[in-house]
């Protein structure tokens, strides 16, 4: 019995000592030109490896640097760099038969740079193209075998990406500590795959589906069947707002696409946290929601939205249209339309878009229509349409007291708040301010008003109005017709006063309307302008 121990203990010894050795005397690296040779071929694009070491215990080829030449039209940097590159191997054909049988392959900390063209070209879309050339010194056959790849596993770790555009001053997107996987990856069948990143500035990503084959003639059109799922992308931080600096939060996503050829039709729900429209905006204290239908062409960079429900708590709208990417900006052509929608629900987002109402107020009930078109690049982008309010109330503004000098007038009573029955008018909304027209407000404890103005964008008021009273007090003695009157100041805090020159104008005439008009300017206290 000891003597059948000490013969194991031999037998392990030498087995253990071969393993120790044979790294020794078994070169990898002879398999490097043949190894370039092939890769490059197999990519289109020159590869380059640094010394390549065995490792018996792990059964893999291993080296300490990777390069992939980049498409010369887009760059002459490398398009991979990484720190290491892990084939997995199957050790008895490499030691007896000298064949390498590539059975995995692990790239660590790979920096990739992604970049598309004006004309939607990407530079990875040519890799393995069969019309690519072949690298200029290939290594001759090896008579010791060759390469066979039959990769069940392609791995990516903690890698960098940086997805770009040539041309322009538009800041990349950058993902960082990129771990991704390929399954049984073939270049003529469908194979899963997953990804999941981190984006510089905030934020994350999860990928994860099927792909394949891989179209011979361009990369970027192999079809795609994937869900995708982004948490608490900052908007700003990562430099997708770029094109309208205005815009900012955190959006998160959750969704499926499928990618055929140049198109992709892509369907989920995104939110946005924090959300800010505009440069004088402040973030939404609530989140709005979108559910959506797009169908995008990859190539022209433009897409339709045949479904977009807007949904800001229990108000929803709908957004349908069409964008295109022209140079650095997205050009835009949109509808908005939103029945009947709850008042308070749409006061919370009066803050992202830079409205500010007057101090201490704040909007209560009522329910609100709007229907507004979008057309223009989304940095210069102008809204036109209408909106109407019904029985809303500004809770803690008394306009009767703002309007002192035609209470004094009319004889209106003040209240705390302001009951809106009806609130209609045509907006624009444009980079250089609002603008309203043909206003048409009816205050139950005030009377109808009409008229426009201007707003802004540091929220300065100019309004030229008219009010028709409910008669009584003094201007029941001179006139039936609508006061007229200015409102000015800023939307925090709004100044009514009379339009002496169209009161002149339109109720002072004669020699009766002098004596009236004297009356009136001392009750207003206003001079002629």
């Amino acid at each position: 019995m000891k003597r059948i121990i000490r013969w194991l203990a031999i037998v392990v010894a030498v087995l253990l000592l071969i393993v120790i050795t044979l790294p020794l005397w078994f070169n990898a690296n002879e398999f490097r030109p043949m190894l370039e040779s092939d890769l490059s071929q197999a990519l289109g694009r020159e590869v380059k490896l640094g010394d390549l070491k065995l490792a018996i215990l792990t059964g893999s080829v291993t080296t300490n640097d990777l390069s992939v030449a980049d498409d010369p039209l887009f760059n002459r940097t490398p398009f991979v760099r990484a720190k290491s590159l892990n084939l997995a191997v199957d050790l008895w054909p490499l030691i007896f038969s000298h064949k390498l049988i590539v059975t995995g392959l692990t790239i660590d900390q790979p920096e990739i740079m992604l970049l598309q063209s004006p004309a939607g070209d990407w530079n990875f879309s040519k890799l393995g193209a069969k019309s690519a050339p072949k690298p200029l010194a290939p290594a001759p056959p090896s008579e010791k075998g060759g390469l066979d790849l039959s990769v069940k596993l392609v791995r990516i770790t903690a890698g960098r990406f940086t997805l770009g555009k040539t041309g322009g001053h538009a800041k990349p997107l950058v993902l960082e500590q990129l771990n991704a996987e390929l399954r049984d990856f073939s270049s003529t069948t469908v194979f899963p795959f997953s990804l999941n990143t981190k984006v510089a500035g905030g934020g994350s990503i999860q990928l994860e589906g099927k792909a394949g084959p891989i179209d011979e003639a361009d990369v970027a059109a192999t079809p795609v069947q994937a869900s995708l799922k982004v948490a608490q992308l900052d908007l700003a931080g990562s430099g997708l707002n770029e094109a309208s600096p205005g815009v900012a939060g955190l959006l998160s996503f959750d969704g499926n696409g499928d990618s055929k050829g140049d198109t992709v039709q892509a369907t989920g729900r995104v939110k946005l946290e924090k959300l800010k429209l505009a440069k004088t905006g402040s973030p939404a204290p609530n989140p709005l929601e979108l559910d959506f239908v797009v169908r995008h062409n990859l190539r022209k960079q433009s897409g339709q939205v045949s479904r977009g429900d807007i949904h800001i708590g229990k108000a929803l709208a709908r957004l349908t249209g069409s964008y295109a990417r022209q140079g650095e900006s997205t050009v835009l052509n949109m509808n908005l339309s939103g029945p009947d929608m709850p008042v308070p629900e749409l006061a919370a987002m009066l803050p992202a878009l830079g409205i500010v109402l007057p101090a201490g107020a704040s909007l209560q009930g009522g329910t609100a229509t709007a229907n507004f078109t979008m057309a223009g690049p989304a940095d210069k982008l102008v809204t036109s349409g209408s909106l109407a309010f019904s029985n809303t109330r500004i809770a803690g503004f008394d306009m009767g007291k703002k309007m002192e000098t035609v209470e004094k007038l009319a004889g209106i009573k003040a209240t705390p708040d302001t009951e809106i029955q009806t609130l209609s008018a045509n907006l624009r909304m444009a980079p250089e301010g609002m603008s309203a027209e043909n206003i048409k407000l009816v205050v139950p404890a005030i009377g109808e008003m009409g008229g426009g103005g201007t707003i802004s964008p540091a929220n300065a008021l100019d309004f030229k109005m008219s009010v028709a009273v409910h008669t009584g007090g003094v201007m029941a003695m001179v006139s039936d017709k609508p006061i007229p009157f200015l409102v000015e100041g800023t939307c925090s805090d709004p100044v009514f006063r009379p339009d002496m020159r169209a009161v002149a104008t339109d109720v002072v005439k004669g020699e009766a309307g002098k004596a009236a008009g004297s009356l009136l300017k001392g009750l207003l206290g206003g001079k002629k302008n």
